[in-house]
């Protein structure tokens, strides 16, 4: 393995999400770019002690660096992936020598039953052509799910000719076996009909045209002709993601600011001609939590004033806005000899670009404050800041969260020194206390918690925080007084008077021990982060709670769907399991469904 890249410290931040990645040699230049429905789970197989091929092993041993860029389904990442490839032909890949010329569908048009297949070069073969598409693998996979859905053959002349009994297409429900006359040609007709329906483009019409038909076929009682219609759809929508890599126009940077405590993190796409080259993270320092716009304002200057050879875009398309965008693109034109647009209201595929920017700013940003390195120097920073002779080894954090009082959840996060330990995690179900007491559901989350550690079940915490002012403290005082737990340091945090990030108040095992910490100390992004993970598992708990054991109850808790709309998504996409599958963009395309309708949708579908 390469000597300077940490593997293990890499994969413990890496994204579970669909995306692509690169891998960079000492020199940084570009060894290998892949694709992978889960990044995480594919890098992972590359660090393996044993069972390598020799080219991969060789590739492995020269890593120094992996950037990865998320995107939102993998079809998306092989796009991108090969776009990547084209552009910076990296030596590990292989490469097509007929990569000059994009591919068509060629539906034929001469045959009693058509075929779909692959086509290169000139026209010359009768029949319709659709594409082009960007690479042979993209086409190749848009086929195999057609082929799935539809059973259009795609075998050679020669051989639909020759054959005398079915092939494997048939026995695997791939092909319907025209060539020995088991479809009918009107049969096969309506198949070929539907498949160049959606080359087409005219998928909305016909994912409706067949839920109409699998409705028609179970008012009929014909239940297996209305799972067989189900399940196409389900396969159509699972082809028919949007492939936002492609489509656009122009040369533009696209440009996302996120913060978090502790960090902060601009990721920049690039995109010329229409098509996304390639991503970066940058992590510029911030003393005290700016504001994303700040942050995003103060990294532009530098990085397009800073340097005269750097690329210039004809547009920037960025996440938020500053009061200085007007000042800082007319410098850039008078220091550039060009002008620059900066936008933010965006539609289409460049909204696309805009989410895939701040998508992966949270990714980033996420990874890096997880970092097991900076953890470690976080939880020394604390030790030294409470004055403990050595640093803390966990730390747990309690919140409460509900809704008016209805399905309280405490929760409880741990911090060990390599960060989150999320096995340690626990939700506590609060009952029998008053509606909106959490004070008193603090007494019995703790209670609960401390009670077991005195039965000997878990591990004593170095540190026990929690989220509020004194109250809460002194709620958690009494529990470890009544239960006779020791050598615990207590730690409140509070928001401070204006309830800003960075001027929390502080309390050290009783309400008269008050301090604060600077806003660009280590030991308070430590706190911050632990209260804002607790503050977070405590909400996800609530959800679960408060909805019932199915996804189809959470789905009836969103605001603006009714029972006819529910009926119209679950068609729409061909049952809860697509329509889990499916991105905000897919949700929105539904009939009768806003972009923040399917937000909403969408986050409550995913709220575990």
């Amino acid at each position: 393995m390469g000597a300077t890249f940490d593997s293990s410290d890499f994969l413990a931040g890496c994204s579970a999400r669909p995306g692509v990645y690169r891998m960079f040699d000492a020199d940084a230049r570009l060894l290998y770019v892949g694709k992978a429905s889960n990044l995480k789970k594919r890098l992972a197989s590359y660090f393996r002690k044993s069972g390598l091929a020799p080219k991969t092993a060789a590739l492995v041993a020269r890593i120094a660096q992996i950037e990865i860029t998320i995107t939102a389904n993998e079809t998306e990442a092989l796009l991108l992936e090969q776009t990547l490839i084209k552009e910076w032909r990296p030596p590990y890949n292989i490469l097509l020598r007929d990569d000059k010329s994009y591919p068509y569908v060629l539906l034929s048009s001469e045959d009693e039953y058509p075929r779909l297949g692959i086509h290169r070069g000139a026209k010359k073969a009768k029949g319709r052509y659709f594409g082009p598409y960007p690479s042979g693998l993209a086409i190749r996979e848009s086929l195999s799910l057609l082929q799935k859905t539809f059973q259009v053959r795609q075998c050679e002349d020669s051989y639909f000719k020759n054959r005398t009994r079915p092939c494997l297409q048939y026995q695997i429900k791939r092909c319907k076996a025209p060539c020995v006359g088991l479809v009918s040609p009107e049969e096969y007709a309506e198949d070929v009909r539907h498949s160049a329906m959606f080359l087409e483009g005219r998928s909305n019409l016909l994912a409706d045209e067949l839920s109409a038909a699998m409705e028609k076929a179970a008012a009929e009682l014909d239940f297996e002709r209305a799972a067989q219609l189900r399940d196409q759809i389900a396969l159509l929508r699972r082809v028919q993601d949007q492939q936002s890599m492609e489509g656009g126009s122009g040369d533009v940077d696209v440009v996302a600011a996120m913060v978090s405590p502790g960090g902060a993190c601009v990721h920049l796409i690039s995109v010329r001609g229409g098509r996304v080259l390639g991503s970066k993270n940058f992590f510029p320092q911030v003393a005290i939590e700016e504001e994303p716009a700040d942050v995003l304002a103060a990294f532009l200057a530098q990085y397009y004033l800073g340097s005269s050879e750097r690329d210039l875009p004809n547009e920037l398309i960025v996440n938020c806005v500053h009061e200085d965008f007007p000042t800082l693109a007319a410098a850039i034109a008078e220091v550039r000899g060009r002008e620059l647009a900066i936008s933010h209201r965006v539609r289409g595929t460049r909204a696309r670009w805009q989410q895939l920017a701040v998508t992966n700013a949270e990714q980033a940003l996420l990874a890096r404050l997880a970092n097991r390195q900076h953890v470690a120097a976080r939880m020394e920073a604390l030790g030294e800041a409470l004055g403990m002779d050595e640093p803390p080894q966990r730390l747990e954090c309690f919140d409460i969260s509900h809704s008016s009082g209805e399905a309280t959840v405490a929760s409880c996060v741990v911090f060990g020194p390599e960060g989150p330990l999320k096995s340690d995690y626990r939700r506590f179900n609060i009952e029998g206390v008053t509606a909106g007491d959490d004070y008193a559901a603090m007494h019995q989350a703790l209670t609960r918690r401390f009670r077991r550690l005195k039965d000997g079940e878990g591990k004593m915490p170095d540190i026990l925080l929690v989220d509020g002012g004194k109250g809460q403290l002194n709620m958690a005082r009494e529990v470890l007084q009544d239960l006779a737990v020791g050598d615990l340091l207590l730690l409140g945090v509070a928001k401070g008077v204006t309830r800003k990030p960075g001027l929390e108040t502080l309390y050290l095992n009783d309400a008269e021990h008050e301090f604060t910490l600077p806003g660009d100390s280590p030991a308070l992004h430590l706190i911050q982060q632990i209260r804002d993970e607790a503050h977070r598992f405590a909400i996800t708990g609530h959800r679960a709670r408060r909805g019932k054991a199915r996804r189809t109850s959470s789905l009836e808790e969103v605001p603006g769907v009714g029972p006819k709309r529910r009926r119209d998504l679950l068609k729409h996409f061909g049952g809860l399991q697509e329509l889990t599958r499916a991105s905000v963009e897919e949700i929105a395309k539904a009939p009768g469904i806003s972009k923040k309708l399917a937000e909403s949708i969408y986050t409550t579908l995913h709220s575990e």
